[in-house]
């Protein structure tokens, strides 16, 4: 029998911070049943099988529980799996397979029996008892999308949420969900600047970051817009029809600038999507890069950019901006799904080349809770594997190992983000709700 390194102990051991999921809340994850070919493959291995040859009609059978049984919808990328179970992807599927519901292969008799299990799984206080005793995650940071940062019952102090400033990145202004919202009219720059600031005052304080994942639609790379051009950006788009790339990018810079401003005012963190595209067959790789990033991060010296996925496949160039400004951390959600191997190299030159305390290990990106706790898993085998190839290679010693893993799993992440002050103003936001009701 194989004797666990302490790394491998520490890492296995260790509660983990997760900075980056799109879960639903629980009543959403008890509420809508799932099947069990749709929790093993509805999530990014589909475009792996459409890659490996799979049609797009195949994989939209497997993941339908009306297209037929399991046997003939699995049958339709059978193949095609064969050819994708060892990419990060697919290892992440066997993870849910293997550690979740106890299937070492995906055969009929067995995919019946885990259909009972995840039943089980979709039950009150399963989802939380998941993710915090078989995950071992300290807490999770959630993207749903949205501005309001509001409880989720299920675990007040477990999901956190971060603030969505996507819309705004790409100059989309949804004049009458603003006035919803705030009861501010946008008619013109200021209206827009005082909804803006309505919104923080609403929703920071219980908010654990900011977010933007608006690369999947426009450039990442920013400039310095002023009034006056984001003013008549704003008439353009208030007014309607057809907008052109270039004013929709004048005033999604603008808006973002505002966002930065705001985030810094607040006390938080602004997460960034950097690099690689979800899905298959869409990206335009001149938009991803981090280096499109500069300006603005030169531009906020005080702010705290979070810049997301290791901006894959452009890592040398985030080792090196990481290295260059102290507002930048770098966070390896998703990253090992994509690309474990590069993953594991991408820790290894950034422990060389950066400050370790710059660096967050884990977020799985993911909406389902069974797909957190493979993702969870694959970080820490794949984690190990490279910090023992540290101590293997005398760069270093097996407790300097140790504290990086501390470091890089639960630590940096307390700094960066103000953990402790967030629950305690969901807290007090739900005592008072309470009262109200």
């Amino acid at each position: 029998m194989e004797v666990q390194t302490d790394v491998a102990r520490a890492i296995d051991e260790l509660y983990l911070v997760d900075t980056h999921e799109h879960l639903t809340r629980e009543q959403a994850w008890v509420e809508s049943p799932r099947d069990i070919l749709q929790d093993l493959f509805a999530n990014y291995v589909p475009a792996d099988l459409v890659v490996a040859g799979a049609t797009p009609d195949a994989v939209e059978r497997l993941l339908d529980p009306s297209a037929g049984d399991l046997e003939s919808r699995l049958a339709g990328v059978r193949n095609a799996w064969g050819a994708v179970r060892h990419t990060g992807y697919g290892e992440a599927v066997r993870l849910i397979a293997s550690e979740v519901y106890g299937l070492d292969e995906l055969t009929l008799d067995g995919l019946a029996r885990a259909q009972a299990r995840l039943e089980e799984l979709q039950q009150p206080g399963a989802m939380l008892r998941l993710l915090h005793e078989t995950a071992r995650l300290d807490h999770v940071q959630i993207d749903d999308f949205t501005w309001a940062c509001q409880a989720d019952p299920a675990g007040p102090d477990f999901f956190l949420y971060d603030l969505s400033w996507l819309k705004f990145c790409n100059g989309v202004i949804e004049a009458e969900e603003i006035l919803d919202e705030t009861e501010i009219e946008v008619l013109g720059l200021e209206d827009l600047r005082a909804a803006m600031a309505a919104i923080f005052g609403r929703y920071a304080a219980c908010a654990i970051a900011v977010k933007s994942q608006h690369a999947y639609n426009r450039t990442l790379r920013w400039e310095e817009r002023t009034d006056e051009e984001a003013q008549s950006a704003l008439a353009a788009v208030l007014g309607g029809g057809e907008i052109e790339e270039a004013t929709r990018l004048t005033l999604g810079d603008w808006c973002w600038a505002r966002g930065v401003e705001l985030a810094i005012e607040h006390n938080l963190p602004f997460k960034v999507h950097t690099g690689y595209y979800a899905g298959h067959s869409g990206m335009p790789v001149d938009r991803i890069p981090a280096g499109n990033l500069c300006a603005l991060l030169a531009r906020y010296p005080e702010a705290r950019f979070v810049l997301m996925h290791t901006a894959y496949p452009y890592t040398d160039e985030l080792v090196a901006i990481a290295k260059h400004y102290p507002n930048v951390w770098v966070d390896m959600c998703w990253a090992w799904s994509i690309d474990p191997y590069s993953s594991l190299d991408f820790v290894r030159r950034f422990l060389h080349a950066v400050p370790m305390n710059k660096l967050f290990a884990f977020g799985g990106d993911t909406f389902s809770p069974t797909n957190s706790v493979a993702y969870s898993i694959q970080v820490r085998r794949w984690l190990t594997r490279a910090l023992e190839a540290e101590v293997g290679a005398g760069d270093l010693t097996e407790q300097d190992a140790v504290r990086v893993a501390h470091r890089l799993m639960r630590e940096n992440q307390y700094e960066c983000f103000d953990v402790e002050g967030t629950r305690a103003a969901v807290r007090a936001e739900s005592e008072r709700a309470a009262v109200s009701s």
